[in-house]
């Protein structure tokens, strides 16, 4: 039965994945992938997503994971499938979907997790790392397709949510959050979420969960 736990902003809602995950994870590993975020951008946008990885990471730290990091870019393939496989977990970055996607691709991680998943190895992620279990991305203004080149205009994804998300509602990163929806995903099945918001799926059942304000 698959497990997904697809954030907005991990840290931000990171309270409710002990009650979706259902145990006590203290101790467990799990692999975090920080690949999404190895593209080009300004220097103000490295340092908003190297504080998104980094609270993610302290997130599932406080939850009693124990973190291991992979770049599957730069990785090679039996450290991917190892650390991949020797996971309670699989964590998925921010940052550019069509590079994440590109390289999930190259390497072969996505047929990987793809099985894992199918399994019932935990899955939770932010942003990019939550889109990419669509059926396909979007090249919605905001995240650039220049950025997965390998891809050839092929933008299926992982598969395995039959709707779309748009993240960061209401945080306005890209000017009006609903301006950008009436022209990108009028037409599409899909659902928003804030940084407080997640995604969870267990088998079929699907919900979306909301951290309570401190």
């Amino acid at each position: 039965m698959k497990k997904l736990f697809l954030a907005s902003y991990f840290a931000g809602a990171a309270s409710q994945f002990p009650a979706f995950a259902g145990e006590d994870v203290t101790g467990k590993k799990v692999v975090f992938i920080p690949t999404a975020g190895l593209h080009e951008m300004s220097a103000r946008d490295r340092e908003a997503l190297d504080y998104i990885n980094r609270t993610d990471k302290e997130a599932l730290q406080n939850l009693g994971f124990i973190v291991e990091d992979l770049e599957i870019s730069s990785a090679p393939g039996d450290v991917i499938e190892k650390s991949i496989s020797n996971a309670d977990c699989i964590f998925v970055c921010g940052g550019s979907t069509f590079f994440l996607l590109q390289e999930l691709k190259r390497t072969g991680a996505d047929k990987l997790i793809s099985r894992h998943i199918e399994a019932g190895k935990l899955y939770a992620a932010t942003s990019a790392g939550s889109l990419v279990l669509q059926k396909d991305i979007v090249a919605d203004g905001v995240d650039d397709p220049k950025f997965g080149p390998e891809l050839n205009g092929d933008y299926s994804a992982l598969g395995f949510i039959d709707f779309y998300m748009y993240v960061h509602y209401g945080s306005n990163y890209w000017g009006d959050d609903d301006e950008y929806i009436r022209k990108y995903y009028a037409d599409l099945d899909y659902k928003k979420l804030n940084d407080k918001q997640a995604v969870i799926v267990r088998g079929d059942k699907i919900e979306i969960v909301t951290a309570s304000e401190k």
